[in-house]
């Protein structure tokens, strides 16, 4: 499905929404979120076309890495919202000044003028023909994953020929639910799909003795070392390297927990490390309700889940054996060591423990990112430390 004309196409981030999934979105529109396979914003480009010109509204501090090109003519899109073809269909339909409303009442897209969309001015309002699935809260990620995970699959795989199963790995469920992109190199696994499907991504590995349950997807570069354990629904990102137990977690991308030790329920930012033998508890112990450190609340906030494990931003660090507590949220640049439980919320750029914290200095965090980006081949550019220097100097309310 595309457009028949090419289109000024702008992903907005709405500020409060924005803030409610901080620390992700410290470092990224909500778009570059990764829900599912692909981020939203591929989402959205695939059911639209990839000929328009794409662009984003967001923190003005990101700005220079994610730019806005606004025209007279846009048609605006909230970036905290995951697309299916009937949602794109009603996008593509809406004429000049219409906006199309969730069922919140919250804007869903807008085709119009700048000056409108920034005064709210609409000539039109349309509800959506089916309730929209948004993105609000960072639990909504691995809530919503298995669903998303499996819709992306059917569109991915849509016509297409998996590379054949090796035979030294035993495969239960249905064949058809399983795709293995050419250069993948899977040997010795044991893969499950009765509950979901599996989706293994170019020049991924997958290494003896690894038991995936769907549904999984690994991109591109990941690996699931010797003996993992991974429960449904799992996302890893581009270049994530995982080992021990992982059960129903996103990885952005470029993150490892390479050892033993349990996640679950949790959402990892790209450029994170969590030490061997470092287990983050998803559920408490009196089996209750689970509160959450939310930024635009600036206060704990009620979930309604009995399961809800690490939120962890860019670029942090979790040393070998470490115990996190339930639905901790960990900040940018965090580094976290020593023995006992940290506090359910680490602001960012915070060195330390339950002992204790101090304030990294920007210089050391620079040297030790350019470092962990260069083993991927990637620079750490004046950009990317004009962001992170912004991110530390905003006021304590949001760091």
């Amino acid at each position: 499905m595309t457009m028949t004309a090419k289109q000024n196409i702008i992903f907005f981030d709405d500020t409060e929404t924005r803030r409610h999934l901080l620390p992700l979105t410290y470092t990224r529109p909500a778009c570059h979120l990764r829900i599912g396979i692909t981020t939203i914003e591929q989402k959205w480009r695939a059911f639209l076309g990839e000929s328009h010109r794409y662009s984003y509204l967001t923190a003005s501090y990101l700005k220079t890495k994610f730019p806005t090109a606004a025209r007279h003519h846009n048609l605006m899109i909230a970036a905290h919202v995951v697309p299916t073809p009937e949602l794109a269909e009603q996008v593509l339909a809406l004429r000049y000044g219409d906006a199309l409303l969730a069922d919140d009442g919250s804007l869903v897209a807008f085709n119009g003028a700048a000056g409108e969309f920034d005064n709210r001015a609409w000539g039109r309002t349309v509800q959506v023909s089916r309730p929209v699935m948004a993105i609000t809260r960072l639990y909504h990620i691995f809530l919503n994953n298995a669903v998303v995970l499996e819709q992306d699959f059917d569109r991915l795989t849509a016509g297409r020929t998996s590379a054949p199963l090796s035979s030294t790995c035993t495969l239960i469920g249905p064949a058809d639910r399983l795709f293995i992109e050419p250069g993948a190199y899977v040997e010795g696994a044991t893969l499950n799909t009765r509950e979901g499907c599996i989706y293994i991504g170019p020049d991924v590995e997958v290494m003896e003795g690894a038991c995936i349950r769907g549904p999984f997807a690994a991109l591109d570069h990941a690996k699931v070392r010797i003996g993992a354990k991974v429960y449904g629904a799992t996302t890893l990102g581009p270049h994530v390297k995982i080992g021990g137990e992982v059960e129903n977690s996103v990885f952005i991308g470029y993150s490892n927990k390479a050892h033993e030790g349990f996640l679950g329920d949790a959402v990892i930012g790209e450029w994170c490390n969590i030490g061997g033998g470092t287990t983050a508890s998803n559920l408490k112990n009196d089996y209750g309700e689970i509160k959450i450190w939310d930024y635009q609340e600036q206060r704990f906030t009620r979930t309604g889940l009995q399961f809800c494990g690490l939120m962890m931003g860019d670029h942090s660090k979790l040393g070998v054996n470490c115990m996190i507590n339930t639905a901790t949220v960990i900040g940018v640049g965090v580094e976290l060591h020593g023995s006992g439980f940290p506090r359910n919320f680490v602001a960012s750029f915070q060195t330390g423990g339950p002992a204790g914290y101090n304030t990294v200095a920007l210089p050391a965090f620079f040297d030790m990112a350019a470092r962990v980006m260069a083993r991927r081949g990637i620079e750490l550019t004046d950009v990317d430390r004009a962001i992170f220097t912004s991110i530390y100097n905003l006021s304590d309310k949001f760091r």
